[in-house]
């Protein structure tokens, strides 16, 4: 016999707080968390600024261009001393922690993986690129961006993507059609399953 399920209980399941384009949080809770990221957006840009935009004449005789992934990433690991690995390594790494927490709560667009890393990926290029061409004592080091990207990438998946999704409505992908199809029709995907047995059991009681 087939199970059937009251309409209330089906759209209040269809519409719930999980459904796509459903907001989770209430609005002013939304509007706080946009602006704490805005603020820790900004204090993290004046770090980012400082960090690597400051000019420094004294390392201008030290520094120089790397334009092979992996090449910096050695000579950081073959410091004689594990402090010095872990300060350039590390320090690369928590530098690109914020894109990967902050972006998905600021910028609704920005969410989802792929998107986290060509955002951070752009951004430490562009900074890369002003510190070759523009800042005295700095290089531009393509291991630079890409100890930043892992550094979002990591961000992202530790905390960027539950606030992302608690902040901004789920976004609807493009197997989202097929499911609201069903929930169009009175069914969801379950139920039909559900049917199906029961009918197939009934048949059998039949014969």
């Amino acid at each position: 016999m087939a199970r059937t399920v009251p309409q209330g209980k089906e759209t209040k399941e269809a519409g719930g707080a999980g459904a796509p384009g459903t907001p989770p949080l209430a609005g002013w809770a939304r509007a706080m968390a946009m602006l704490l990221a805005f603020a820790g957006t900004v204090v993290f840009a004046v770090l980012l600024a400082r960090l690597t935009l400051e000019p420094s004449a004294a390392s201008e005789p030290l520094t120089h261009s790397n334009l092979r992934p992996g090449d910096s990433i050695q000579d950081y690991l073959a410091q004689p001393a594990f402090r010095d690995t872990v300060k350039q390594l590390g320090g690369n790494i928590v530098l690109g922690l914020p894109f990967g927490m902050l972006l998905p709560v600021l910028v609704p667009r920005a969410r989802g993986l792929i998107r986290v890393i060509a955002a951070t990926a752009l951004v430490m290029l562009l900074v890369e690129l002003a510190q070759g061409f523009l800042v005295t004592g700095r290089a531009f080091d393509i291991d630079d961006v890409l100890l930043n990207t892992t550094g979002a990438v990591l961000g992202y998946l530790l905390i960027g993507r539950r606030l992302g999704r608690a902040v901004h409505p789920r976004r609807k992908h493009w197997w989202h059609r097929f499911t609201k199809r069903d929930t169009a029709a009175g069914r969801t995907p379950a139920q039909d399953g559900v049917t199906r047995s029961g009918g197939r059991r009934s048949a059998g009681r039949g014969r």
